[in-house]
């Protein structure tokens, strides 16, 4: 006699492949990277600092998973987030992360929050002091990361540029700065920049995929 299906089981092993597409830092990082937009393989490569054949076979495993998706441009091949939920699951792992494992705690408080004790900015907020006219928004990421998206109204000043475009800020206004998500050193880097000239700064609690995510304005 034939055993019986089990379809929610089915369905469950179903979903642990996706869980097995994400379990892996170096995949975490392309999904980071790809949450910026669109990109080639040796694009990814380059954002995450791997080679183009390391890439290549993490965003193989993250495509058989159905976290992202891919298409062909003359010889080049093109991935793309599934859609914005790939962003809200992660930031879901790293909230377990960050409340219930304490080497994530450990590394938080040595590498991050040492960099920075100020409470980052939070997108109510953000959009609050915006209104108000009490902030200027900077995203630091590099140009074509801004191109392919970015908070409404943001100015974009690249990490490496904000010495030589600080008389673009006013010192009357909060300057928030945002980069790829919260674990982003671009936006620790402006902040600490910003405070030595005098400014009063303060980071996003997190970055552009998250606020997409979120359905914030854009």
């Amino acid at each position: 006699m034939a055993a019986r299906s089990n379809p929610k089981r089915d369905m469950f092993d179903l979903f642990a492949r996706v869980a097995k597409a994400l379990a892996n830092g170096i995949r975490l990082e392309l999904i980071e990277a790809l949450g910026q937009g669109e990109r080639s393989v040796e694009e990814v490569a380059r954002a995450v600092g791997i080679p183009i054949a390391n890439a290549s076979h993490h965003l193989q495993v993250l495509r058989e998973g159905g976290v992202v998706l891919s298409r062909r441009e003359g010889v080049q091949i093109i991935y793309r987030l599934a859609d914005d939920e790939v962003i809200r699951v992660v930031a879901g792992l790293r909230a377990i992360g960050e409340r219930h494992v304490a080497e994530v705690e450990r590394i938080a408080r040595d590498h991050f929050s040492s960099r920075d004790g100020l409470e980052p900015v939070s997108r109510t907020d953000l959009l609050r002091l915006v209104r108000r006219g009490e902030a200027v928004v900077i995203d630091v990421r590099p140009a074509e990361e801004y191109a392919a998206g970015h908070i409404p109204g943001a100015i974009n000043i690249p990490s490496g540029e904000l010495p030589r475009r600080l008389a673009e800020l006013p010192h009357d206004k909060e300057i928030v700065a945002y980069c790829r998500g919260p674990y982003c050193v671009l936006a620790f880097d402006a902040v600490e920049a910003l405070r030595r000239s005098g400014y009063h700064a303060r980071r996003l609690e997190d970055g552009w995929p998250e606020w997409k995510a979120a359905g914030e304005p854009r």
